[in-house]
């Protein structure tokens, strides 16, 4: 399809001056006009939100936190289980503004529908039960009651990136706002009008205007104003801007949950399947042209069919279907910007300088997009190539061959990330034993990355320089709460009293004895 045919959201113009009108800028705010990467023309052009601008968000925000801590948890969930319909509903119009902005394929879109949906659900169901107040054991029994209570944080700075706009912000904000808070959110400026889309179905769903206030601006300028307002941050992005939040934040001893960059390895057992275990290094490297950070951008097989694998791996990624346009029939789409292309032109670059090998790809497309590559297999990767331990972002992955089971988890191991794996075999006991000695936070049996990502009742996250705490499950939600106990003591004080203090001493002793032989604590 040539260049001048690309279909482009049909949006009413009135309808996206609508949308952009939510970003708590000034009128006469600065603006940057974003390209799509499907063919570098103009999308929309974004107003900047100034420090004021995000004073007034904040402001704005505590004070519908204050009346929206006060609503009932029916009506927190009833609102999501609205958004969970409307999302559905308008996934056309979703999938259309994430493709013309972010470029991926119209399934990875689809994914993010899917997920935002799965999130909305999960919560709407469990939030109740989370938060509700839980009675936990006393100091002694019988005498001390003890509750313990969650108190939301106040307003929480979420800061998002462009490679998941739908799914990535919202479904950290759903959360968020279940448990009480009030949000700020910055999602990416190359992506804005996704973000503000999916703020106007949650209004229409019945959230309460101004809960959830959005800003705009480059994020070495804006983002540093959220991390120094917000009671507590969420952020997902690159490992060295995570340090920087994480420092900021321990400044103001505020809390903060960061999902960064990870160098994920797909690991094929000698027993699997070869079909398979193909399907899974393929979609796990290539998924959203490699700009994932649960996807695989280290490939390793067993020798025993290592020639069989990486023959059948460069056939099925030369069948891939290349494609720059909104719609369905393309199973990887551009990067998201040239930067993104020359990060990942680079990193080839350099391998072939040092002594890397092709297996695939490793070309540009351009009769097919401005920013399409071509998915990418290197071979004899290497330590002091940019590719063997910094992460790509982008369709490149490297294939290394093993042999015996410990060296293989030390070179798994052998990186500062521990974001995510996958294993492939018909034995998940296997599997699972393998997996414990894996340095990461998520590991998936036979799938490359969205088992344990669409697992929402477990925890999701990443260990060492891929990140801290975890978002999805109970913890996603009580992250964004304070805990206090609440504690009456009847009968007998926890003080002398009207006791000496050495016959207090010999009383408390005699009851923690007794307590031991009774296995109360």
């Amino acid at each position: 399809m040539s260049q001048g045919a690309l279909r482009r959201p049909g949006l009413d113009a009135a309808q996206v001056e609508r949308w952009l009108s939510l970003v708590c800028a000034s009128p006469d705010a600065h603006r940057t006009t974003q390209r799509s990467p499907l063919d570098l023309e103009p999308t929309i052009t974004v107003p900047h939100s100034t420090e004021d601008d995000v004073d007034r968000a904040f402001a704005d925000a505590h004070a519908a936190q204050q009346r929206w801590a006060a609503t009932s948890m029916r009506e927190r969930a009833r609102v999501l289980r609205r958004f969970h319909d409307l999302v559905l509903d308008r996934q056309a119009l979703l999938c259309d503004v994430i493709q013309w902005e972010n470029g991926k394929a119209r399934t990875h879109a689809m994914d993010e529908v899917l997920d935002v949906a799965l999130v909305s659900r999960y919560y709407a169901r469990r939030s109740a039960r989370l938060l509700a107040p839980k009675r936990r054991r006393g100091a002694f029994p019988l005498v001390t009651r003890t509750w313990e209570l969650r108190a939301p944080k106040g307003v929480v700075a979420v800061i998002s990136p462009w490679n998941y706009p739908l799914d990535i912000g919202v479904t950290d904000l759903i959360p968020a706002v279940m448990a009480g808070n009030g949000v700020v959110w910055k999602p990416d400026l190359q992506t804005m009008l996704t973000a503000l889309i999916a703020l106007d179905l949650l209004h229409a769903a019945g959230l309460p205007r101004g809960l959830v206030q959005v800003v705009a601006g480059e994020g070495p300028v804006v983002g540093p104003m959220l991390v120094d307002r917000g009671d507590y941050v969420q952020f997902t992005g690159s490992t060295n801007t995570g340090r920087t939040v994480a420092a900021r934040a321990a400044q103001r001893l505020v809390g903060c949950s960061l999902e960064l960059g990870g160098k994920n390895a797909c690991i094929v057992l000698p027993d699997a399947d070869l079909t398979k275990a193909v399907d899974i290094a393929l979609r796990g490297a290539f998924v959203n042209a490699g700009q994932l950070c649960i996807g695989t951008e280290r490939i390793f097989v067993h020798e025993l069919i290592a020639d069989a694998f990486r023959s059948a791996l460069a056939a099925a990624a030369r069948d891939l279907t290349l494609g720059a346009n909104i719609g369905w029939g393309s199973a990887m789409g551009p990067l998201i910007s040239p930067a993104q292309f020359a990060r990942a032109e680079a990193h080839v670059r350099n391998a072939f300088d040092k002594g890397a090998d092709l297996l695939v790809g490793g070309r540009p497309r351009p009769e097919l997009g401005p920013l399409v590559y071509e998915p990418t297999v290197l071979l004899n990767v290497a330590e002091g190539m940019e590719a063997h331990r910094n992460e790509t972002f982008g369709p490149v992955a490297s294939l290394y061959v093993w042999r015996d089971e410990d060296e293989l988890v030390q070179r798994v191991n052998d990186t500062e990330y521990g974001l995510s794996a996958s294993i492939v075999t018909p034995s998940v006991r296997h599997a699972r034993a393998l997996a414990a000695r894996l340095r990461v936070g998520g590991v998936n049996i036979n799938e490359a990355f969205g088992a344990a990502y669409a697992s929402i009742d477990a925890p999701m996250g990443g260990m060492r320089a891929s990140g801290l705490g975890r978002r999805h499950g109970a913890e996603g939600l009580l992250k964004y709460t304070e805990a206090q106990t609440i504690a009456a003591q009847r009968v007998l004080p926890l003080a002398p009293g009207r006791f000496t203090d050495e016959q207090w001493a010999r009383v408390a002793t005699l009851a923690l004895r007794i307590l031991k032989t009774l296995r109360f604590r």
